[in-house]
Order: C-alpha cells, then sequence, then structure tokens
C-alpha cells in the first residue's frame, strides 16, 4: 500500500509568479501529480503562459468558466475580455473546448469527484454559506458529471475561498485560489493524500497549503504590459477584497 500526495490546483487567472511558488512548494512535500481545476485565464495578465505551464504540468485539466465563455468573447465586448482573449494563442482556445467538465478518481476507498464550480454547471456558483440543497446538488449525478456512482468526496474551485467539510460521510473541498485569493491575499492550493486507485479504506487526508510570493512583482507584469483593469487586479491581489466590494472587508492579517 502506497500514499501518494495530490496537488489540487485552481483559478490561477494568469498569476504566473503564483502559480510557480504553488508548484514548487508542492514538489518540497513530495507531490508528483497535480490536477488542475480551470480558470486558469481572465482577471491576469500572463494567461498564455499559466496555460502552457497547466498542459506541461497536470495530469489532469478541467474546463472553468474562463475557459468557457473566453474565446467567444466578440471584438466588441469588455477590453479587458478581449485583452485576455487575445493573449491567448489559437491553439490555446482550442484546446479550451477539449477540456472535460469533471473528473473521477478513486482514492483510498474513497470517490472523488473534481469539478470547477458545481455539479449543475461551471456558470453556478456554490460558496461557503450554501444551502442544504446546494451541498446535496454537489453530489448528484448531472449532465455534468455524467452517470455513475455518488461521490463520497467532492473537490471544486471557482469560488476563491478554501475550506473543507464534511457531513454525513461527505466531503466537500474548495481549493481556494492559486492566482487570485479571495479569503486572503495568499495563494492556497489543496493536497489530496491516499492510495491511487484502491477500492480499500486506507488512510486519507486533506490539506490546504498556503504559499506566499511576491505579488508585487505579478502586478508590475501588468502595468508593464498594459493589461486593462489593473488597478483592480493589484487592489485583489494585495488585500483579498472582491473588486467593488469595500476594503473593510479585508480578511484580517495573518
Amino acid at each position: 500500500m502506497t500514499v501518494e500526495r495530490l496537488a489540487i490546483l485552481s483559478d490561477v487567472h494568469g498569476n504566473l509568479s503564483a502559480l510557480d511558488a504553488v508548484v514548487a512548494d508542492a514538489r518540497s512535500r513530495g507531490v508528483t501529480t497535480f490536477v488542475c481545476l480551470g480558470d486558469m485565464v481572465g482577471k491576469g495578465p500572463r494567461g498564455s503562459a499559466v496555460v502552457d505551464r497547466c498542459r506541461e504540468l497536470c495530469a489532469v485539466t478541467v474546463r472553468g468558466n474562463w475557459e468557457d465563455f473566453l474565446p467567444a468573447t466578440p471584438d466588441d465586448g469588455p477590453p479587458e475580455h478581449v485583452w485576455w482573449r487575445d493573449e491567448l494563442r489559437p491553439d490555446q482556445r482550442d484546446w479550451f473546448r477539449t477540456l472535460p467538465l469533471s473528473h473521477d478518481l478513486l482514492l483510498s476507498g474513497r470517490r472523488v469527484r473534481l469539478f470547477h464550480a458545481s455539479a449543475a454547471s461551471v456558470h453556478t456558483k456554490v460558496h461557503l454559506d450554501h444551502t442544504p440543497a446546494e451541498l446535496a446538488g454537489m453530489f448528484a449525478a448531472t449532465d455534468l458529471t455524467g452517470p455513475g456512482p455518488e461521490p463520497t468526496v467532492v473537490v471544486y474551485g471557482d469560488v476563491h475561498d478554501a475550506y473543507v467539510e464534511t457531513r454525513r460521510g461527505r466531503t466537500l473541498v474548495n481549493t481556494g485560489s492559486v492566482g487570485n485569493p479571495l479569503d486572503e491575499p495568499v495563494p492556497v492550493y489543496a493536497v489530496l493524500e491516499g492510495v491511487p486507485g484502491s477500492p480499500d479504506p486506507a488512510p486519507f487526508a486533506v490539506q490546504h497549503v498556503r504559499v506566499p510570493y511576491d505579488a508585487e512583482a505579478e502586478i508590475a507584469v501588468a502595468y508593464d504590459v498594459g493589461m486593462p483593469a489593473a488597478d483592480a487586479w493589484a487592489r485583489e491581489l494585495r488585500t483579498g477584497v472582491y473588486r467593488g466590494l469595500p476594503l473593510d472587508e479585508a480578511p484580517a492579517a495573518t
């Protein structure tokens, strides 16, 4: 019985510095398998480089809402969306269409399901303060997930708010965001630890890891390349507060 660690990354949003810091940390912990839950692009300045990095690094990448809608952005769309679309190469935009919407795996006898936002849609958000019905829906078989046995563990991203909730034998994990964390302004990823492919019960663990990095260097890139909405991006990276919300909602310093 060999226990292995899997790093689950989500919501890098074009922040190459944060991605590199997280990958280096994961490798220092013995992680050899990486999975990406989407939203590699948008909001930050280096979406193309992040896509190339994730495509090379990750054993599985599922489609996020940004990969779903950004390639179809019209030329008269919001200027920042057009900029993020055009920063990508055509082959990268084509690759997005091939990405699965969910992925299942077996780990220490637990059925683990991975997707970006919810079992309903890549565009349907489920927050930390979800309802019982929303929680049940995360474990349901849908058109997005396809048929199959109900998972015992669901891991998702999208809301940039890392947490773990276990209730009545089912565990819901949000990875938080690597490149645009909005619970505190420090990149975060999830580590799953268990025996891959084993149908038999075995040790299993979930851990979140926060990794400091040079946010100011990444902010400087956004200004250097003339990225639209760079001011809003800089504010989010510095404060962990979603653009448009008052700064008094910033997380306490840690």
